[in-house]
């Protein structure tokens, strides 16, 4: 099956005009040329290789779109799944979160290992490559032997070590985490005492000190990591915030430092050779929410080489065109933040990047006003396929996802 008269980005630069092949499900051949036969001619649009997501924190959401609604797992799956896709997004590591305390029950323990479960069970049938990315508390020792079970009955792809104690990591300014709590808390309708309407100044400073004595369960960590390894998963730090809590972490061994604060953790991570991962939606408004390093900035400097949705799954797409068009990186090299780099990094070296050999995983940009992907192909078979591409034909593969 030949696709034509598109714009290719390529891991070296952009074809203006080209052709590439797919076969079995694979990317066969391509061409700096345009062919007259093809199954499907698109000119206007740009083929770029499928979306890599590390770190998505959607699933939890829609599973839980407001307090005390829960929707049926599979269900939030489901309608998850088509909403990626429609980004842009065929590889997605949906992150899920053990408690940081005892009262959260939308995360506990047996919380977690449904949703993983799910995720693994659905799989086969899903409409993007779904995995699971484990986010393990360190003040949480009791999930760590439930994170172990899971890894040994390879439930889970990627482990991220986290710290969200505040007075330090994402939360060092506790005036501001404790704005930030109570802001949230009025958001999600959750009420303490105070007038009844708002949280308690007083009660979520209390809370802030109980959480700062949560002991921190290292020897859980290190159990955790010790298994990821023997399994073949890969571990990730989450919102670094000192090369000296960089050096640590890497000696458990990080593929990745995801979301670091501050620019001397970024490069020193880098200086160890360790990918940084960025939030998307930081990148593409060019500042952290909370006040902490510009994932635009730490681009510029070439501190990071990953982006993920984090919580806004079509930030991957427009962040990359945005640096594009701030002129901090060229188009190939900015969709290889949010494709190629996370591939290899995750060990996923079958997609990632439109080559030979790699899975044909597609996806079809209108780059007219702000990008807009009008198809998307897993496995060179259509799983999301709009009003535009159907003019222009209709793929009929013989090859099935899965």
């Amino acid at each position: 099956m030949w696709i034509s008269d598109v714009r290719l980005v390529l891991p070296d630069g952009v074809v203006k005009c080209g052709a590439l092949r797919i076969e079995d499900g694979y990317i066969a051949e391509i061409r700096t040329a345009p062919i007259t036969d093809a199954t499907l001619h698109a000119p206007g649009l740009t083929v770029l290789p499928g979306l890599v997501d590390m770190h998505g924190d959607m699933l939890e959401r829609e599973i839980t779109p407001r307090p005390k609604a829960n929707l049926p797992i599979d269900l939030a799956l489901h309608e998850l799944d088509k909403r990626l896709v429609a980004t842009g997004i065929t590889t997605a590591y949906a992150a899920v979160s053990f408690a940081w305390h005892k009262d959260d029950s939308n995360r506990s323990e047996e919380k977690a290992r449904r949703i993983m479960e799910t995720v693994n069970a659905l799989r086969p049938e899903l409409l993007a490559d779904h995995l699971v990315h484990a986010r393990f508390e360190i003040t949480n020792p009791e999930a760590g032997g439930v994170l172990e079970d899971l890894l040994h009955r390879s439930q889970v792809h990627l482990v991220s070590i986290m710290d969200h104690t505040p007075g330090q990591g994402q939360y060092r300014d506790i005036e501001a985490y404790i704005k930030f709590v109570i802001e949230w808390r009025k958001q999600t309708g959750q009420v303490l005492s105070g007038d009844g309407n708002e949280s308690s100044e007083a009660e979520v400073r209390a809370s802030v000190i109980k959480a700062q004595e949560r002991p921190k369960a290292w020897e859980a960590v290190y159990s955790v990591a010790a298994v990821a390894q023997a399994h073949g998963v890969p571990l990730a730090s989450h919102d670094d915030d000192t090369v000296e809590k960089v050096a640590l972490l890497a000696d458990l061994g990080i593929v990745f430092s995801e979301f670091p604060v501050t620019r001397e953790a970024a490069a020193e991570a880098r200086r160890r050779g360790i990918h940084v991962a960025m939030g998307a939606p930081n990148a593409l408004q060019g500042r952290s929410l909370s006040g902490n390093l510009s994932a635009a900035d730490a681009v510029a400097e070439g501190l990071v080489d990953t982006l993920a949705t984090d919580y806004y799954p079509a930030a991957m797409l427009h962040a990359a065109y945005t640096l594009v068009a701030r002129g901090i990186l060229p188009l190939h090299e900015a969709i290889k933040l949010v494709s190629q780099h996370p591939a290899d990094a995750l060990g996923l070296d079958d997609r990632g990047q439109l080559a030979v050999g790699r899975l044909a995983d597609l996806v079809f940009v209108d780059e007219r006003a702000l990008p807009r992907v009008h198809g998307v192909l897993r496995h060179g078979v259509p799983v999301y396929w709009d009003r535009f591409m159907a003019q222009l034909g209709v793929l009929n593969p013989s090859v099935r996802v899965g």
